[in-house]
């Protein structure tokens, strides 16, 4: 159980952080930023799904994991302590580092299949909101995000497959601690960093069995949320290519 609550908690709280900043930059590359930008920012968002995991956790560990305990902590403990989510000791590596960390992972992946998503909602759409004297947030909100919202939801549930499976970054900040707290500033521990710490420490037939299980257990739920998003992407692009975008 503190290897599955780990494995919820952090991916839930990377989902939090990720998901409202990576859509806000979908939304402004597609309906806002200007033609020029646009590729160099889409170039620049993506650039971070190219960077090897190991090297956020070593990132995490040396920058992260300082700034968190000396600046953020501090503060989310002086006015949000009232929730129970931000208290006791602050070391630093704890389910709130592993959570940061995997949502600045995750951003690319949920950015650029909303961009996609919203690429190819059709401009008689847009068009449409605006002829009945919609702003452009409104047409945006009614015209664009709604009609995008199953391949968003996609774009979430693909996001959230990579974060469930995540390793090294979480390993390495997570903090390997097999309890259950309510706190978000205390350690915890997940289904892969337990596989990837203690398999070469396995050494009878119970112990690799149990290791395999708890892997056999995160595949599958992986596989079953990679399935769920695509099928809600094609719901909502219909095997329409990207280069059909705008027309």
């Amino acid at each position: 159980m503190p290897f599955i609550y780990g494995t919820l908690v952090s991916s839930a709280l990377a989902l939090i952080i990720a998901v409202p900043l990576a859509v806000a930059v979908a939304v402004f590359v597609t309906e806002m930023c200007p033609q020029p930008l646009r590729k160099p920012i889409s170039f620049a968002t993506e650039l971070l799904a190219a960077i090897p995991s190991i090297i956020y956790g070593v990132w995490a560990m040396f920058i992260l994991v300082p700034l968190l305990r000396v600046h953020v902590a501090p503060l989310l403990m002086k006015y949000f302590s009232w929730s129970g989510l931000f208290t006791g000791p602050m070391y630093g590596y704890s389910m709130l580092a592993a959570g940061v960390v995997v949502a600045i992972m995750i951003i690319p992946i949920i950015s650029s299949i909303s961009r996609e998503v919203l690429a190819v909602v059709p401009q008689h759409q847009r068009e449409a909101a605006l002829a009945l004297g919609a702003t452009r947030w409104e047409m945006i909100r009614m015209g664009v995000l709604r009609n995008a919202r199953p391949g968003i939801v996609g774009a979430v549930i693909l996001g959230l497959g990579r974060a469930l499976g995540e390793t090294m970054a979480v390993t390495l900040v997570i903090g390997n601690s097999p309890q259950i707290a309510k706190s978000l500033l205390a350690p915890g521990y997940s289904m892969a960093a337990v596989i990837a710490n203690e398999f070469n420490e396995a050494t009878d037939d119970l112990y690799r069995s149990a290791l395999i299980e708890i892997g056999l257990a995160l595949f599958i739920v992986t596989i079953i949320v990679n399935i769920l998003a695509s099928l809600m992407v094609w719901s909502v692009t219909r095997g329409v290519p990207a280069g059909a975008r705008g027309q």
